[in-house]
């Protein structure tokens, strides 16, 4: 790789960062990250059985102080809902309300089918091509935040 590619790179992040800016504006007091956060949620209650908060920390490959700040005020708008463990108190669970179900699925139909329906010129192996790179991108910087 030459540094002239590595700039190219970083520029079209910046392009994509732009990219996410151009989302649908949604309701009032809603962040675009509650939608992520709550698509998470419903993948990882298909893979187990309760979800934490650590659970979703990890599965969205955030610190968990952030998290837990997303999610308190989630649980405040009526999106989530947290249950304290009947075997440990300490443990709290977390689940998509019927008004954070009702949210995601408009977002989800509304905008992510329409959107993927204009992007039919993009093939799959491109799209994949693209995501493994930016998580080697990403993993390569993070390696070196910590040097």
């Amino acid at each position: 790789m030459n540094s002239q590619k590595t700039k190219d790179m970083l520029d079209s992040f910046y392009m994509a960062k732009r990219i996410l800016d151009l989302l649908p504006e949604l309701p009032e007091g809603i962040l675009p990250s509650y939608i992520r956060y709550l698509e998470r949620v419903i993948e990882l209650q298909e893979t187990h059985e309760k979800v934490k908060v650590s659970d979703l920390s990890s599965a969205l490959n955030l610190p968990r102080p952030g998290v837990t700040r997303t999610v308190n005020s989630m649980v405040e708008k009526g999106y989530l809902n947290k249950m304290s463990s009947k075997e440990d108190g300490r443990v709290t669970y977390i689940e998509i309300s019927d008004k954070g179900m009702a949210l995601f699925e408009k977002f989800n139909k509304e905008f992510f089918n329409d959107l993927s329906s204009s992007l039919n010129h993009i093939s799959v192996k491109e799209a994949d091509i693209m995501i493994e790179t930016i998580e080697k991108f990403y993993q390569v910087m993070c390696e070196r935040r910590k040097a």
